[in-house]
């Protein structure tokens, strides 16, 4: 098997194996591990090597391991960043995702922020990333590709033109926009947001489609209950040239899950959905006709901690201070795991990004989870922070980083600090425009 085919058995979008995983289809097979049952009995959590610094300290460390990633694996010209890379570097991967592109984008403003690199450096990175993105990337209404070579762009695996994808990647241009005091910048990310023909995407329907292929068309799956999809409607809803309805922000439907004493709003799917949107758009204080989503998801990542808890009897190796289920990767490829309800075939795993993603929801709790992977799990921390996934109860250690769930976790790491990426963002009057169309209102 030759690396690209390697790397491309593993680079499933987790919407795709989301869906899979809904429609009943196996994700992916799960490979018994040789003595599983008797290294669970046998687990014994390892000693602690007390980490010397503060929390303030750990997420800083965690925030600029993040940066690096986002620095060394970016195109040198495209500015485009990995999907994925080896956590200590010096990998092959050829393939950027331009959601990694987008966090990358609003971890270049935080870094900026922070002075971890020249600002001149920085602003020059931005201004050739969206160069490459406004000129040369190739787009279909101003919706691109999920997945494109690093270096030239270049569509990969027939990939679909993805509108979630894409909303990513918007909010870090718009990030950018507001941070950098650049005429180049503000003028690019500009045309590039104003670009986005938001009604094509829903394709005559009152809800997102997924997404395009030119070799098929419009993707049937469609954006209609709640998960990471408040982002696409909110940019939508807030173009200044291309806007849809407001009474698109009612279409999608709002389902609950009950967990433990716990009712709270779920698509019965992993923890990210929670994170992803809330990273950009800043919902505290705020709620819609249906709920105040910043309190939801502080509900979700209760109920993703006592899940984990509740499934002690299987998977010894989750506690108090070590719990943790999203989308990752695993030992036997990419997992869209998690719960409540379960989702996918669990292992044991843990994934830093679901404490790592929740910091602003949970803080006490998320802030131990870290330290204490930190402190006890040397092989899960690496010249990138904290590889995608471990596990225990194997000894298994994801070899990988994902850009995305690295920049959840630098993203969400900065709104807990100092609010950042939030207050920046919130700036753009198209967001504020977006939240006033949906509905949204202050409340004490």
């Amino acid at each position: 098997m030759s690396a690209v085919q390697t790397e491309k058995k593993v680079q499933l979008s987790r919407r795709d194996v989301l869906r899979s995983a809904l429609l009943g289809v196996a994700c992916l097979p799960l490979v018994p591990v040789a003595g599983w049952a008797e290294k669970q009995r046998a687990f014994t959590e390892p000693a602690r090597v007390p980490y010397s610094g503060s929390d303030d300290s750990l997420l800083d460390e965690i925030e600029r391991t993040a940066f690096d990633f986002f620095w060394n694996e970016a195109g040198a010209t495209t500015g485009q960043v990995k999907d994925r890379a080896l956590v200590n570097g010096n990998d092959t991967h050829t393939v950027a995702s331009i959601a990694a592109t987008g966090f990358g984008l609003s971890g270049l403003c935080i870094a900026d922020e922070r002075s971890y690199r020249k600002k001149d450096e920085i602003v020059e990175r931005v201004r050739g990333t969206l160069r490459f993105l406004w000129q040369k990337l190739p787009n279909e209404h101003g919706f691109y590709y999920h997945f494109i070579e690093v270096n030239s762009g270049e569509r990969q695996w027939k990939c679909e033109i993805s509108s979630i994808d894409t909303s990513l990647l918007l909010c870090g241009v718009l990030t950018a926009r507001q941070h950098f005091a650049d005429s180049e910048i503000q003028d690019l990310a500009t045309k590039i947001y104003e670009r986005v023909d938001w009604p094509w995407m829903l394709n005559g329907g009152k809800t997102f489609s997924m997404g395009w292929h030119p070799e098929s068309g419009f993707l049937d799956a469609r954006w209609e209950h709640y998960c990471e999809l408040m982002m696409i409607y909110l940019l939508a809803l807030g173009s200044p040239t291309h806007p849809v309805p407001a009474e698109t922000w009612k279409a999608w439907t709002r389902p609950t899950v009950e967990f433990e004493g716990l009712e709270y709003i779920s698509g019965h799917d992993p923890l990210f959905t929670h994170q992803y949107s809330q990273a950009w758009f800043d919902f505290r204080r705020k709620r819609d006709a249906y709920a105040n989503y910043f309190e939801n998801s502080v509900k979700a990542t209760i109920a993703d901690k006592m899940f984990c808890l509740s499934l002690r009897e299987e998977f010894p190796d989750y506690s108090d201070h070590l719990w943790g289920i999203t989308a990752s990767d695993s030992a036997t490829g990419y997992q869209a795991w998690g719960g409540p309800p379960r989702l996918g075939n669990l292992d044991g795993s843990v994934v830093p990004c679901a404490a790592g993603g929740s910091l602003p929801f949970l803080p006490p709790d998320c802030k131990q989870v870290l330290r204490t992977i930190r402190e006890r799990y040397p092989k899960a921390w690496g010249r990138y922070g904290f590889v995608d996934a471990f596990n225990p109860l194997t000894n298994w250690y994801n070899l990988d980083v994902l850009g995305i769930d690295l920049g959840i976790t630098m993203l969400m790491a900065e709104n807990l600090r100092t609010g950042f990426v939030w207050n920046t963002f919130m700036k753009n009057k198209e967001a504020q425009r977006g939240m006033e169309r949906a509905g949204f209102q202050t409340k004490a």
